[in-house]
């Protein structure tokens, strides 16, 4: 199949804000979101882990949705720096909650979109790179909306650094072997599986999330890629 290469990967699609927040989400916005927001506007820092003093490295989720899998991580690894990004209102709000109750400090956030940090982010800064039950954009005329492209690809192994690990999810049949194809075509990535349990299975540790959780319910069955970094 053709290269992606020349697919946009900065525009956004779908809707930012659902139902009102109420008055403690909102009031996160204006007290707890500045100290935790990252500004692509200023240069990052040359080591990610300046920013959240001392964790021995970091990871990275995009589009963490509720929040429920980035809260859970943060929560069983205090010694790892996460950063999640998330460009819809009402779940940045319910991510900034969670942070709030439970004192998180191994936590910054960035509300926007995922392809505004891929070239600010230091070469080899992550440990991981999380993708988590993205849009599938299921008709054919918007696959080109899909955040996996070649590009996109290229950008993550840019910043991934070689031993660390790019994590897909996704209960999307078609999603899933489209990514696997452009993961298995990429020279900078290696499929981690041996058997079908690598695939079928989750995670050792994984938490899940609310859309997982959903699609079982609906009877879709997730898929669980891990690509390690060459």
């Amino acid at each position: 199949m053709a290269s992606d290469d020349k697919q946009q990967r900065g525009a956004f699609f779908g809707r930012r804000k659902g139902h009102p927040l109420r008055a403690h989400q909102a009031a996160l916005f204006d007290t707890l979101l500045p100290r935790l927001a990252l500004d692509p506007g200023k240069p990052a820092p040359a080591d990610l882990r300046t920013l959240f003093g001392d964790v021995d490295d970091v990871r990275l989720e995009s589009g963490f949705g509720g929040g429920e899998h980035l809260i859970a991580e943060a929560t069983q690894h205090p010694r790892t720096g996460f950063i999640g990004i998330e460009p819809f209102v009402n779940g940045m709000a319910k991510a900034l909650a969670a942070i709030d109750e439970r004192k998180l400090t191994n936590i910054r956030l960035y509300h926007g979109d995922t392809t505004d940090l891929l070239d600010w982010l230091p070469e080899a800064s992550l440990a991981r790179f999380d993708l988590l039950y993205p849009d599938p954009w299921p008709k054919r005329r918007h696959w080109k909306r899909r955040f996996v492209q070649d590009s996109t690809i290229a950008a993550i192994a840019r910043i991934v650094r070689p031993g660390g690990t790019f994590r897909f999810a996704s209960d999307i049949p078609d999603y899933v072997a489209w990514t696997l194809m452009r993961l298995r075509r990429s020279p900078h990535f290696s499929w981690t599986a041996e058997r079908a349990d690598d695939w079928r299975l989750p995670w050792p540790g994984f938490s899940g999330t609310r859309y997982e959780a959903k699609a079982k319910r609906e009877g879709r069955t997730p898929c669980y890629l891990i690509f390690r970094r060459v």
